[in-house]
């Protein structure tokens, strides 16, 4: 877990991910919520994972940084059992 300060970045959802967040059944809020208040962890060099987990399933949101925007490229929601 890194810590780092997202409110100087601006955030864009791609189509794609917007697409398949609306396919999985992931409202727009949901995906906000993620985004602003979930857990941030960092992966290679400019890749990021914001996750957050609610009562029944959890949210995942892959993105690139790309100078001072991180770009949402997809959404996946993992189902509890």
């Amino acid at each position: 877990m890194i810590s780092m300060n997202i409110n100087k970045y601006e955030i864009q959802i791609t189509r794609h991910a917007f697409i398949r967040s609306m396919q999985r059944g992931i409202s727009p809020d949901i995906v906000e919520t993620t985004l602003r208040s979930g857990k941030l962890k960092r992966f290679g060099k400019n890749n990021l994972r914001f996750h957050k987990e609610y009562k029944k399933f959890k949210v995942v949101c892959i993105g690139q940084i790309k100078g001072d925007v991180i770009k949402i490229l997809t959404i996946i929601k993992n189902e509890k059992e």
